[in-house]
């Protein structure tokens, strides 16, 4: 009876272990304003009202949130888009961001997304739709619709003026202070349940939805 005891404590000790490094895997998006900051830790209200703190790693990036038009956006531009059905079947753009070339392949496809239910992110590769020169159809009434393509197909979505377009570009950590708008898409939860980040996104003269 002894040795299945003793083997029942280490099964029990080692699903532990694996459940708490499970837990310091676990990945959270972090989105609001900061409200102070104390050495590497920001106070952050988040967009649901609560308040978090996350520690920024010894090589924490800071990236800024620039404003961009369509006009940036090229034939073969990598982008991110944030969107929402419509009644019609069509995909409405919330926001546009373009990525650097060095970014190029981040994230790339079409899943889910948490901005509000039934939005999605896609991420892909502008192409010319209908012969358009821009990769886009143009409609000035409607306002353009991008062709994204990616890995498992491609899908059509309507960048409208309420749109919000933006680009990335190096960023400050003299950036991240009180009042600031921040995205850290990737806070992974320590094993005292605080939040640390290897990137933050900081907005510079737009705030995109979030």
């Amino acid at each position: 009876m002894m040795i299945p005891r003793i083997f029942l404590g280490v099964g029990c000790a080692t699903a532990l272990a694996v459940a708490s490094a499970s837990a310091q895997q676990q990945t959270v998006r972090v989105r609001g304003t900061i409200e102070q900051v104390n050495g590497p830790v920001l106070t952050i209200k988040s967009r649901a009202g609560e308040t978090v703190k996350v520690k920024m790693a010894d090589d924490t990036k800071v990236v800024a949130m620039v404003k961009a038009s369509l006009a940036d956006i090229k034939p073969g531009s990598f982008v991110g888009s944030t969107a929402m059905p419509e009644e019609n079947g069509h995909w409405t753009a919330v926001e546009v961001h373009i990525f650097p070339e060095a970014q190029r392949g981040t994230g790339e496809g079409d899943r889910p997304f948490d901005y509000r239910p039934k939005s999605t992110m896609t991420n892909g590769t502008v192409a010319n739709v209908g012969g358009g020169a821009a990769g886009a159809t143009v409609d000035k009434a409607e306002g353009i619709t991008l062709t994204l393509n990616f890995k498992e197909g491609e899908k059509k979505i309507d960048v409208v003026p309420e749109t919000v377009i933006y680009t990335y570009a190096p960023g400050s950590k003299d950036e991240l202070k009180s009042g600031a708008t921040v995205f850290i898409t990737a806070a992974r939860r320590q094993a005292d349940g605080t939040l640390m980040t290897a990137r933050i996104n900081v907005a510079r003269g737009v705030t995109p939805p979030m």
